[in-house]
């Protein structure tokens, strides 16, 4: 079992700013994770906030025009403050806003900061231009940039005392991040290609046709590229089955967190499933009407309740 810290340690003025620093950050940079954890409770959403914050700085070094020994060089100057943080060094007066609320989160949470190394690695496989010829190959990068952050987000969430299988919440947290980035290698596929990036398989591009990349708003002649999409879709859906066995292992405001987050991605996965070829033209997204309908469903525990009842049926 995993147990989140309950009560926050007293926060100074310092660290409240800092806090308000990495909520604005999350607000205005990620919006589906900034609507999934709206419904956690205070302190709670502080911290996820703060993990948000440190791991967009990651991923920012990696994304920016930067030469490549210069991300290097950031990257590891960025592990090191990671170092200070895990060994209780960064103090609340601290001029790095973002370093000092991730301290303040580690002491209340038990947050596993070596998943922040992970995404560091993921990120510098990036810097280095790696592709993936399998799908075991694309499931160790997927497994540092986004796995790592499940775990990361369950050492905030904990899981409810005498929660069945909770041993196994690292796992399906994992799955679920997995889950949650193929979603985005969909979505970004256009994007990812006009920034000369590859992050499908090669063994799956060839075998639908598509090793000559997508460089525009059509797919490759001769291809076949729903097949490719929905080949994809029917691997994540599968990942987001088995992650969603984490939902009734959590408290019911964390519960209702993954479920909006996950639940956002889950249907735009659909909406990709719908239409393959969008993802080409640009990048696929919900309304907000839509989302404020999962985050809904999601505190009201319909999700949970679904995967509860799936679970007892695999049983019986």
């Amino acid at each position: 079992m995993i147990r989140a810290v309950e009560s926050e340690q007293h926060a100074s003025a310092p660290v409240l700013a800092a806090y308000s620093y990495c909520e604005a950050v999350t607000g205005q940079q990620a919006r589906n994770f900034a609507y999934g954890i709206r419904l956690l409770p205070t302190p709670k959403r502080r911290a996820m906030s703060a993990l948000y914050a440190f791991s967009r700085r990651v991923d920012d070094i990696g994304d920016g025009a930067l030469d490549d020994e210069v991300k290097v060089a950031r990257l590891q100057e960025t592990r090191a403050l990671l170092g200070r943080i895990r060994d209780g060094a960064v103090e609340d007066d601290d001029t790095d806003p973002v370093a000092v609320a991730l301290a303040h989160a580690a002491r209340t949470f038990p947050i596993p900061l070596g998943g922040l190394d992970e995404l560091i690695d993921g990120v510098l496989m990036d810097v280095r231009g790696e592709t993936y010829e399998t799908w075991d190959d694309l499931k160790v990068y997927c497994r540092c940039v986004a796995g790592a952050i499940g775990r990361l987000s369950l050492g905030v969430f904990g899981t409810e005392p005498g929660a069945r299988g909770a041993e196994r919440a690292p796992e399906y947290a994992d799955t679920l991040g997995l889950a949650l980035q193929l979603t985005n290698i969909l979505r970004d596929i256009r994007e990812d290609a006009l920034g000369g990036r590859t992050y499908l398989p090669a063994d799956d591009l060839a075998k639908f046709g598509c090793s000559a990349g997508f460089h525009g708003p059509r797919p490759p002649e001769g291809s076949d590229f729903a097949g490719l999409v929905h080949f994809e879709v029917r691997r994540a859906r599968a990942l987001f089955a088995e992650g969603y066995q984490l939902l009734p292992m959590l408290d019911r405001r964390s519960g209702a967190c993954v479920a909006a987050m996950a639940g956002i991605y889950r249907r735009l996965l659909d909406r990709i499933a719908r239409e393959p070829e969008a993802v080409l033209r640009g990048r696929v997204s919900l309304p907000g009407r839509e989302k404020a309908y999962v985050a809904v469903r999601g505190l009201s525990g319909l999700d949970t309740r679904h995967v509860t009842r799936q679970a007892v049926r695999r049983r019986a």
